[in-house]
């Protein structure tokens, strides 16, 4: 009768211990998700505040075609395109504010000051997605986890290249 309760004393918290794995590898996927909606939300208005500069007189006509082209394709790219998409659109609006001339009106004053905030907060978001993706690799890696398949059928976190530019 012992032995039985030991057993079964083991397996719960064996149990427990399982459940507690896969919980914690849950919410970690979770984390990623949000955080990836984060950035992509702030990506997306990145590229509408490009494309609102590209109209404005900030840019010359050749860069606003650039960065009306290079902020559409950011918008539009699939995941795969979308590192080479975001980091054109980060080279255009570079090339541009180098090159512009001044910003003299209040309007014009206000969109280079949404993306300089934009790009802080990008900036920030890319890293705490960093942050969760790698969480999530490390806790995937662990034996207990790969050995009873407590990840299912969610497929590994990825980083992009884009996020390694560091925008």
């Amino acid at each position: 009768m012992n032995d039985f309760l030991f057993v079964f004393f083991l397996l719960s918290i064996l149990a427990w211990y399982l459940s507690f794995l896969a919980t914690r590898l849950n919410r970690l996927h979770h984390r990623v998700e949000t955080s990836w909606a984060n950035l992509d939300g702030l990506l997306q208005r990145r590229a509408a505040v490009a494309i609102e500069i590209a109209r404005s007189e900030i840019s010359d006509p050749a860069a606003s075609l650039l960065l009306t082209f290079a902020a559409h394709q950011a918008r539009d790219a699939n995941m795969r395109d979308r590192s080479q998409a975001e980091s054109g659109l980060t080279g255009a609006l570079g090339i541009l504010l180098e090159n512009s001339a001044s910003a003299q009106s209040p309007m014009e004053l206000e969109l280079i000051h949404e993306l300089e905030d934009l790009t802080a907060k990008i900036k920030v978001a890319i890293a705490m997605h960093v942050e969760s993706v790698t969480r999530t690799q490390m806790v995937r890696k662990k034996v207990m986890i790969r050995l009873f398949r407590l990840a299912g059928s969610a497929p590994l976190p990825v980083t992009y290249e884009f996020e390694g530019d560091v925008i």
